[in-house]
Order: structure tokens, then sequence, then C-alpha cells
């Protein structure tokens, strides 16, 4: 389906999974969110554990190539490109597209099991949110219970430095509720049912910021 406004994209989204039609005001502010922090020039840090980790990396994924729309390059890009290298310009030209600029906290093995041999294992988000976080960019914490402890210790430090930050998690109130400034809690308990919901509540933001951004013909 042909989506040309991040509202068409939250329509569909509760079309089909009617159980997040009481959701739409958290996903309109977590939009916002991610918005503001793309047009500031920020990026986005996702962590979370286990299958929550494989959402992180998902999410990146969709956001830094195309999801459902073209992203061609930008003009000064492309012009640089075809100066300084005009024999491989035209591939990247082609080929490269623009971004939402995101990283995964869950993949740096060689960081990570340093700071669980080094200093703390529930460390392992939070030192990447000291080293890697500005004001302008947006942690999103994804938990099913909402309560993992790296993550909350993530969460504080984001907010430490001014960062606003986004819980993806269950429906019961938990620590990241607590802390974040949206939390978009699934209404759901068993750890496999979050999951179940998470999944097409963070594409629909996805494709939501990808209208937005990019708009245009749909791959």
């Amino acid at each position: 389906m042909q989506f040309s406004d991040p509202s068409d994209v939250l329509r569909d989204l509760t079309d089909r999974y009617p159980a997040l039609l009481g959701m739409t005001k958290e996903l309109r502010q977590a939009f916002s969110l991610l918005r503001t922090t793309f047009q500031t020039g920020g990026k986005l840090l996702a962590c979370g554990n286990g299958g929550s980790a494989a959402d992180a990396l998902h999410i990146v994924g969709e956001l830094m190539k195309s999801f459902c729309k073209l992203r061609p390059m930008d003009a000064d890009t492309a012009a640089a490109l075809a100066v300084r290298f005009p024999e491989d310009a035209p591939f990247l030209t082609e080929k490269l597209e623009r971004t939402l600029p995101a990283v995964a906290l869950v993949e740096n093995a060689a960081l990570n099991t340093a700071v669980q041999n080094d200093t703390a294992s529930k460390l392992v988000f939070a030192q990447q949110v000291y080293g890697l976080g500005r004001r302008e960019d947006c942690l999103l914490c994804i938990s099913t219970s909402g309560n993992a402890k790296n993550c909350v210790y993530a969460a504080e430090t984001a907010k430490a430095m001014g960062m606003p930050v986004i819980a993806l998690t269950g429906a019961k109130p938990s620590a990241l509720s607590a802390l974040a400034d949206c939390t978009l809690a699934v209404p759901e308990e068993e750890t496999y049912r979050v999951q179940e919901l998470h999944l097409p509540v963070y594409h629909a933001l996805c494709l939501m910021l990808e209208c937005y951004f990019f708009g245009g013909e749909s791959v």
C-alpha cells in the first residue's frame, strides 16, 4: 500500500491492529519526538535485550536505508561526487540512499564485553549513551517488562544529558515508563505477545518518518 502522509500510516496501523487504537496519542508523540531529532541533525540510539535487541537492529535497518519509499541522493553530494570521482559517481549516485541516522547499541561486542569485564555488565548501554549521545539525539529503550536494568541506566544517563527518551514496553507501568518522555506501552503482558505488537508499532513509526522526510515514489 502507498502512503503519502504519516496520518495515513497511523490509520492503517489501527485498522489492522485494533488493539493499538488506544495508543494513537502516544504514537503521534513518539513520531513528533523523532521528527524533531532528525530535523535538528540528531540521531536515534536504540537498545534492548534478546528479542528486543533484534528489534533495535531491525529499526536501524529501516531508518538507515529505504524502507518503502525511494530516497535518492541529495544534489550537493551527487555534484561533489561527479566532480571528484567522475568514474564512480554514476554508480554511487544511483545506489546510495539518504538516511535517518540511527545506531543500535547492541552489536559492539568488543566494547560491550570490555564494559562487562572491566566495569559492570548493566552499563553496556549507558556507557555508549554517555560516549555517543548528544542533546539533539533521542534514545529508544525496548523492554517487554519496562524494567531491564541496563535500559533503565541508559535512560537515566540520557535524561541527565538532556536527551529525550522513548520507551517501547508492555502494558504494565514500569521503571522505563516513569523515566521516558513518551511510553509506547502495547496492551499485552506476556513477553512473546508484547513482542508481536512491538513490530507493527515500530514499523509504523519508521514509515511515518519516511513519509514525512522523503515522500515521493514507493520502492
